[in-house]
């Protein structure tokens, strides 16, 4: 009898052990939902820019808090970070964004945002960080629902500032590391304009590129266009630097590191027949080695600086670097660990492999002091229409476009499921 008793004992450990490791499924949240659909419509009609995200904080605040987190307020500007303790265990950091952009929307939704600046920028939630909020907000309740399930320290972090890459350095500079529990991983997830919904993508290693703003100012000696023996023409220095730069793509580098320098802005003069003083470039380069970045950014000076001087000009060009921020370089063994999970609990066909992209993010910077990262790509498109696209080969609207919208039912539910089943491998008892 007694061995019965153990027996049973044993088989009920076993059988609550396989039901707290089974998979994540997509109706664990349905409880939630209706709130959530609230929220992410809330959210979207009420954007704000970069570094002015404060009724968006406010928000975030009032929904997190209730669940038992510890919540501070103003961490690096408008930041949030809430923290949940459950004993001994891994402490997992996981991000979402929480700023705008200025465009106009043009999605038609009857939610749409129609918010404008004082100065009448429009503003527009047109990078999905409304469902990565909503998203942020659902696994919050559920991990606190569930604290029988996982062991450790959950530190959800909401960081303003990302569409200028300054949000997670000021976050970090406040003391993220050091006046809250600094984690062993940090997790986020990306919406993604190029998958449908239902499917997640991952890439391990190199993912996202360094990006660095460059302004150059060339200078010269103005005078009558009539008369160009005159002067000396920054117009034609600024053409012939934009021409130099790309033989650092072309020839100064391994086609096999890949290298992107787009000029993307040139202002100078103000006649037709006017020779100016000056004329300002704006470049966009990117990279992903550190080596690579190194060697391109003293390359544009190099450039820069000896059309200057074959032309004469009486003063070498300013080369300021205005804006950067470092590549998104996904643990190659976390991911693989995290994407086994997804699969399991998403399907394997839900889950694949994507190419790295040279648009950039400041996610990288919380991998400071060897911390392993990932981040994941939820696609946000609607299956029919993503196969319609495909056939017909129409470009769907991107991020950042005046006509993204995500099909937010189903790509808040997968992004939901994606952070619970993550935060689960790395916490699950």
């Amino acid at each position: 009898m007694r061995l019965r008793v153990l027996l049973v004992a044993v088989l009920l450990i076993k059988l609550t052990a396989i039901c707290a490791n089974a998979p994540v499924s997509s109706t664990d949240f349905d409880q939630f939902y209706p709130n959530l659909e609230k929220l992410y419509v809330d959210l979207h009609q009420a954007p704000e820019l970069s570094l002015h995200e404060e009724k968006t904080a406010v928000r975030l605040v009032a929904e997190i808090k209730p669940l038992g987190y510890e919540v501070t307020a103003g961490v690096g500007g408008h930041g949030v970070v809430a923290v949940l303790r459950n004993g001994s265990g891994p402490t997992v950091l996981l991000r979402t964004d929480t700023d705008a952009l200025p465009v106009e929307e043009k999605t038609g939704l009857p939610f749409a945002s129609k918010v404008r600046t004082p100065e009448g920028t429009p503003v527009m939630h047109a990078c999905g960080h409304d469902l990565h909020m909503t998203a942020w907000i659902g696994t919050a309740k559920w991990m606190a629902a569930h604290k029988q399930q996982w062991n450790g320290t959950l530190v959800m972090i909401a960081q303003p500032a990302e569409e200028v890459v300054k949000g997670a350095k000021a976050m970090l500079a406040d003391g993220l590391y050091t006046r809250f529990p600094k984690p062993n991983f940090a997790l986020a997830i990306h919406d993604a304009g190029d998958l449908p919904t239902g499917q997640v993508g991952y890439t391990p290693g190199y993912a996202l590129a360094n990006s660095d703003s460059i302004d150059i100012t060339v200078f010269g000696k103005g005078g009558h266009g009539a008369q160009p023996q005159t002067t000396i023409d920054p117009i034609v220095i600024a053409a012939r630097i934009v021409e130099g730069l790309q033989t650092l793509v072309s020839r100064r580098n391994d086609p096999l590191d890949p290298i992107v320098v787009t000029v993307g802005q040139i202002h100078g003069g103000t006649k037709n027949n006017i020779i100016p003083d000056q004329v300002i470039l704006g470049l966009s380069v990117r990279t992903y080695k550190k080596e690579v970045r190194d060697r391109v950014l003293q390359g544009i000076e190099r450039v820069a600086k000896a059309e200057a001087e074959l032309a004469v000009a009486p003063r070498a060009p300013e080369v300021k670097l205005t804006e950067g921020t470092i590549a998104v370089y996904n643990d190659p063994k976390l991911t693989e660990r995290l994407v086994g999970s997804l699969r399991r609990s998403l399907g394997a066909s839900n889950v694949i492999a994507i190419p790295p992209k040279m648009v950039s993010e400041d996610f990288s910077y919380y991998a400071q002091d060897g911390i392993p990262e990932a981040m994941f790509n939820v696609g946000a498109v609607n299956p029919q229409k993503f196969a319609d696209a495909q056939r017909s080969g129409t470009q769907l609207p991107s991020l950042h476009s005046a006509l993204f919208a995500p099909d937010f039912r189903p790509t808040l539910r997968t992004a939901i499921q994606t952070e619970v089943t993550e935060l689960l491998e790395l916490m699950g008892k």
